[in-house]
């Protein structure tokens, strides 16, 4: 009996969390809460256990230090999927969020502890960055889809910028609505122009529905609706920030990934 109910859970985890990385299948509804959830608590542990007592106030200046790690960790996964490093694990999605938390976490700390924050670790993750896009540009094969992300991209800033102007909200949130319209640029792109399927499964029923440019309006209620929980639900002004950042992650990560993705396989 105990080895049967062994053999289901192996099944259960290859076939909802292992074959996904590897088959590109795609996220279902029980991987994607799993990754949910666990992003959420490593997030909420980093800042209770790392971040707070280290005395780093999440701010401007943390989102500069984390987005070269985005970067990274974004076109990393791009290269695998083009064929330029290999199907490892540890570079797939949910692995590769581990191994830039393995990268940067000691770097980190380091900073902090040496007064010198923020400057060592944007450094690092500027020279890691570097690196990943020069093997992104080394091996690209097309670049039109980016030009068309692009465009779509700052045509839809220009909307957002008009109405944070119009109504002003928080600062570090503009950031993450920003990264979310580059994403949502890209994959609109992906998915209309280039035939690319989506692999969320919510989402993937709504453009057979509705087209690829039903990302705008359902992602802009999303961002709403997560903005407002936030500043309704969360007190402390650090903890609120660690939110943004987190929905920051969530858009600029695969906004870098979708469009070195196409370049590289078209």
């Amino acid at each position: 009996m105990i080895s049967g109910i062994w053999h289901d859970f192996l099944n259960f985890l290859y076939n909802y969390f292992w074959e996904p990385m590897f088959t590109r299948s795609g996220y279902n509804p029980i991987n994607t809460l799993i990754y949910a959830l666990a992003m959420g608590f490593g997030f909420l542990y980093a800042y209770r256990y790392v971040i707070k007592p280290l005395k780093i106030k999440i701010d401007g200046r943390f989102f500069l230090a984390a987005t070269p790690m985005i970067v990274f960790g974004a076109t990393v996964r791009a290269l695998v999927d083009g064929g330029v490093l290999p199907e490892n694990p540890w570079l797939l999605t949910p692995g590769i969020f581990f191994t830039a938390v393995f990268l940067f976490g000691p770097v980190f700390v380091l900073d902090a502890k040496l007064k010198t924050y923020p400057k060592i670790t944007t450094a690092w993750g500027t020279i890691l960055a570097i690196w990943a896009n020069y093997l992104l540009i080394t091996h690209a094969k097309n670049w039109e889809p980016y030009e068309l992300t692009l465009l779509h991209t700052f045509v839809s800033w220009a909307f957002v910028l008009a109405f944070y102007k119009w109504k002003p909200f928080d600062k570090l949130y503009l950031y993450a609505v920003l990264a979310h319209y580059f994403d949502m640029g890209s994959t609109v792109v992906g998915i209309h122009y280039y035939h690319y399927h989506e692999v969320h499964w919510l989402e993937h029923y709504l453009v057979q529905w509705f087209g690829a440019y039903v990302y705008y309006p359902w992602i802009t209620f999303i961002l709403v609706v997560v903005y407002w929980i936030i500043n309704n639900y969360t007190e402390d002004e650090d903890e609120r920030h660690l939110w943004y950042l987190l929905v920051y992650v969530l858009g600029l990560g695969p906004a870098i990934r979708d469009p070195a993705q196409m370049v590289l396989q078209i």
